[in-house]
């Protein structure tokens, strides 16, 4: 059934609610649970879809590439809640019906999202996944820098908004059609108008994916807002960004596709450039993954830039990896700042594997995923989307990966050192809740799992990325 993951979160959704309404005290705290169970069972549950027809006059569809997306955003929001069952602040637990219904409203954005091929929906899912984000990114409102985050957030999210919806319009008016494949053969002779209409959407992209220069809200979100939030933030609204590019600039430009390969080159090489230099002096752990996370973007423009089949396979492979990696290291860095009273510092990781092994285990596993080591899942992900970089030959930008994957190693390494050479500043094991212990575990498992043996996920990525091309 085309719609069946949206008609189940939507009775999720209202169950949440309904527990909003009904429960006092800390009975509204059964909203996390229940989240957590009925995300659960969407995710097993969509493991037994198979593509379906389309519905709305072709507006929306269950192909390989909705079904592979949405069980990513399920599987990430899953770990994301997990993560969120932990927190302690008395005004988050009062309002934690709220806080959840919230969460799966931009997860019900995205996987409508997923499954858009007509520009209108798009737009709308887009909406839907944003505006919670703004309120989420804010939830802990007596916390200045929360709000001041949120507003940042907001502001540039509406503004990208306005761009994306701009571009939109010049797209419809020289192409007379909201259908992708009626885009498609407009743009088989492009005209001015719908050319620069095609470059504010991208625009309008840039700033959902944080792609450098749209990236200036990451870094003071992700330090202020609640850290399980900001590991699901960091990863399933990034991928739904990357499922509407591959809608919009492979399904939807038709043979004209090439035409897209230097702008969105140079986006990349930037961007690398950009987050990883940014990464370097950074001091607070959240930051510094921040601008870690615009670097991995450019890493995924890589294999966008490329154009193939190959190449967009490969970046939803990036996905997956990114999702387990960043994740489980934002976890970790959660469990450190509540024995720490809430620090984020760098410091604060100082002795790790003294005090807790196992978590500095996990964390170390995190990180050297995403700096690419071998052989855990980020080496298999950035070496997979330079060669299909290299394969249409784009070797220039494959040797400016290279050697920024190098530089990052530089900042991921100063994390390792504090957790496994510099001394504790306290003493006495980390307590970890069970909830946010089981996210981890699953963060570090599909870290070492994919690292071993990528070969099935590889292979559903590229059966996947072949039904765009």
């Amino acid at each position: 059934m085309t719609l069946a993951l949206e008609i189940g979160l939507g009775l999720l959704m209202l169950g949440v609610f309904v527990v909003g309404v009904v429960a006092r005290g800390d009975g509204r705290r059964r909203a996390g649970p229940l989240s957590a169970v009925g995300v659960l069972a969407l995710t097993v549950g969509s493991f037994f879809l198979e593509p379906s027809p389309a519905v709305g006059r072709g507006a929306f569809v269950l192909d390989g590439l909705a079904l592979f997306a949405k069980q990513l955003f399920l599987v990430a929001t899953f770990i994301g809640i997990l993560g969120s069952l932990s927190l302690r602040d008395p005004a988050f637990r009062r309002r934690a019906p709220e806080y959840y219904l919230l969460l799966l409203a931009s997860l019900l954005g995205m996987l409508v999202l997923a499954g858009a091929r007509e520009l209108i929906l798009l737009f709308v899912a887009f909406e839907l996944m944003s505006i919670p984000l703004y309120v989420l990114s804010g939830f802990l409102k007596r916390e200045d820098i929360a709000v001041e985050a949120a507003l940042k957030f907001f502001l540039v999210g509406t503004v990208s908004s306005a761009i994306l919806a701009y571009g939109l319009s010049f797209v419809y008016g020289a192409a007379g059609t909201t259908d992708l494949a009626g885009v498609a053969r407009a743009l088989a002779q492009p005209g001015p108008l719908l050319i620069l209409g095609m470059l504010l959407v991208l625009a309008g992209f840039g700033f959902k994916i944080a792609a450098f220069p749209f990236h200036m809200w990451v870094p003071d979100t992700y330090e202020a807002a609640s850290t399980p939030f900001v590991a699901w933030l960091s990863v399933a609204p990034k991928a739904a960004g990357f499922v509407a590019l591959f809608r919009v600039y492979l399904e939807g430009v038709g043979d004209t596709v090439a035409l897209w390969v230097p702008i969105v080159a140079v986006l990349s090489a930037i961007t690398m450039v950009a987050g990883n230099l940014m990464a370097l002096p950074q001091q607070n752990s959240k930051r510094l993954l921040a601008y870690s996370g615009i670097a991995h973007i450019g890493y995924m423009l890589v294999g966008l830039a490329a154009v193939s089949a190959s190449g967009t396979a490969m970046v939803l492979f990036y996905l997956v990896a990114y999702v387990f990696g960043n994740m489980g290291a934002f976890l970790v860095i959660e469990s450190v700042a509540q024995e720490a009273g809430g620090s984020t510092h760098l410091d604060a990781l100082r002795g790790l594997a003294q005090r807790s092994p196992l978590l500095a285990l996990a964390m170390l596993l995190c990180l050297l995923s995403l700096g690419g080591i071998p052989f855990v899942a980020g080496f298999w992900a950035k070496l997979y989307v330079f060669w299909a970089a290299a394969q249409v030959g784009l070797y220039w930008l494959v040797l400016v990966g290279a050697i920024l994957t190098v530089v990052a190693l530089f900042y991921y390494l100063i994390l390792a050192r504090r957790m496994y050479i510099e001394a504790p500043q306290r003493t006495g094991r980390i307590p970890v809740s069970p909830p946010l212990a089981l996210a981890i575990l699953i963060c570090t498992l599909g870290v070492v799992g994919l690292g071993v043996y990528p070969k099935p996920l590889v292979e559903l990525a590229l059966r996947v990325a072949n039904g765009l091309f």
